[in-house]
């Protein structure tokens, strides 16, 4: 049981329906914050060409990014815990600090060893700051008026994916490669000095201990499970004896887990929030929206940098269709949400959009035009507009305001599981259609030009021969047909568990629906917190 220590009063808007200055001041923070998180691993991208010609260690490149996002994917369920325990404020802010400890050694690593294990340490603090971020927003916003910042948060993500890789060129061709991640430290304490003046939350004083081995086991499951989506097909065979050994200590791992949630005094995730229908579909959506994301997010870039031509320059742009699509959706998705308390409409026709939307992308081929792959991205932008922010915002709904953290946190960890199985899933589908084609169509010249990666650069793509170049082209057009028609049959699972969800009417402003006050709609679902 947390003890609250100060009082705790509701936010009220302003009779124009806006927050005070003092809650926008926060937001603004917030959304600093979650921009660290996002765009680390976009600028790095960039940055690692240049990284490994300086300290070396090719043959460990991939642990640069696995590390990180290991480190996080394992802590988001534990900083969301934390925060239900100890405080938001504190926990949030003890993120930011982890995150730019890590950012400041990332950059003075002398060796390759030494990036790796740093970046860990950043990871471990990005895992905070999305979770944190979060739930801070549910205990300031009242879900009714939640809705109101979708736009902002998906405009974020968009600023995140379209200009990552260009200020992370930017920065390595002018400043070199340790202000990809020096850049974050004036971005952090600007963040961390706002919240810090800006936002009180109620102090928390927790009488439970933390529960260690849960944590641990969670810690063990998560991180196998990365490992097999990261290797698989790649550093090991999916069959290899590596492999296997992971998968049966991930699922030994999360057994164990699930398990001892149910004897754990304060357990780090409480299964009783999956006792909500919606709570768990939402996790199952998120998980899907999460696949499809990274995937087309990886691939898109790729065929038309392969296939129509474009440079590697500008592969956040050839985004923007799909962004800014995702954004305009998600904007009006909110305002609609806050001022009518529905929403189940968006997921159902989220859903229904991505699955048409990468199907279409499945029929892109060597004569497609960048004007059609354009208006078949933008499908799939409106889909997932309506999908990304409404999922984590009936999540929180769907759970009493002490469990806000761990739903918060759950939700996340499930999207972050989704991105990492797509991006592994379809990436071995591509990998191996694309060495199909390129050895039916080149023979034994194809067979050797991708036998190390199916995916080359611009650099490697314009030294081959013109017949195996074209035949190249077919062979990535092949390999992203047979990736987002996967796409597509796995967004169908995402428009099944859409239907189901109950459309319990979100509280905060308005009129209340007719269903308030039943179990699926806690009524502690006033905000806890005040800016001042």
């Amino acid at each position: 049981m947390a003890d609250t220590t100060d009082t705790s009063v509701a936010i009220a808007a302003d009779s124009g329906g806006r927050q005070p200055r003092s809650v926008r001041v926060v937001l603004l923070a917030l959304m600093i914050a979650m921009m660290l998180a996002m765009l680390d691993n976009m600028i790095i991208g960039t940055a690692m060409p240049t990284i490994v010609g300086e300290l070396g260690g090719l043959e460990h490149l991939s642990w640069v990014v696995t590390s990180y996002t290991l480190a996080t994917a394992a802590s988001t369920p534990l900083w969301g815990k934390l925060g239900d325990m100890y405080g938001r404020k504190g926990t949030f802010l003890s993120s930011i600090v982890l995150f730019l400890i890590g950012s400041a050694l990332s950059g003075m690593a002398q060796d390759m060893g030494q990036l790796i294990g740093f970046r860990a340490v950043q990871g471990l603090g990005a895992g905070g700051l999305m979770v944190g971020v979060m739930a801070i927003i549910g205990d300031l916003i009242p879900p009714r008026e939640r809705g109101k910042y979708q736009g902002m948060m998906a405009g974020v993500m968009a600023l995140a994916m379209i200009g990552g890789p260009l200020v992370g060129g930017t920065i390595t061709d002018n400043w070199g490669w340790r202000w990809a991640f020096y850049i974050n430290l004036p971005l952090g304490v600007v963040a961390l000095l706002a919240v810090s003046a800006v936002l009180h939350l109620p102090r928390k004083r927790a009488q439970a201990r933390i529960d260690y081995l849960g944590a641990g086991l969670l810690t063990v499951g998560i991180t196998a499970i990365v490992l097999v989506t990261t290797w698989g097909g790649t550093e090991y065979a999916w069959d290899s004896a590596r492999i296997m050994e992971l998968i049966g200590i991930g699922v030994a791992a999360l057994v164990g887990f699930v398990f001892w949630q149910t004897k754990a005094a304060e357990p780090v995730v409480p299964l009783h929030i999956f006792r909500s229908r919606n709570f768990t579909l939402m996790s199952l959506i998120g998980f899907i929206t999460g696949f499809v994301m990274f995937g087309a997010t990886l691939f898109l870039p790729f065929y038309q940098q392969a296939v129509q031509g474009a440079t590697a320059t500008n592969s956040g742009l050839l985004l923007l269709p799909m962004l800014g699509a995702m954004l305009v959706t998600s904007m009006v998705a909110g305002r609609v949400t806050t001022n009518t308390g529905k929403y189940k409409v968006f997921p159902v026709l989220g859903s229904v959009l991505m699955i048409v939307g990468l199907y279409l992308l499945s029929t892109m081929d060597t004569g497609t035009s960048r004007v059609t792959s354009g208006l078949f991205m933008a499908v799939v932008g409106l889909g997932m507009g309506c999908l990304m922010q409404i999922t984590m915002l009936v999540a929180q709904n769907s759970v009493e305001m002490k469990d806000m953290g761990v739903a918060s946190s759950s939700t996340t960890l499930f999207r972050t599981l989704g991105s990492s199985f797509g991006v592994a899933i379809m990436g071995a589908l591509f990998n191996h259609r694309v060495q199909d084609v390129m050895a039916e169509r080149a023979g034994a010249l194809g067979s050797r030009v991708t036998e190390q990666s199916a995916q080359l650069d611009q650099a490697s793509l314009a030294k081959l021969p013109e017949a195996a170049r074209e035949a190249y082209q077919h062979a990535v057009a092949a390999g992203t047909h047979s990736a987002f028609l996967l796409g597509a049959v796995i967004a169908v699972l995402a428009l099944a568990a859409a239907v189901f969800v109950k459309e319990v009417p979100l509280k905060g402003a308005g009129p209340k629906g007719p269903e308030d006050g039943k179990p699926d709609a806690p009524a502690a679902q006033a905000p806890l917190a005040e800016a001042v």
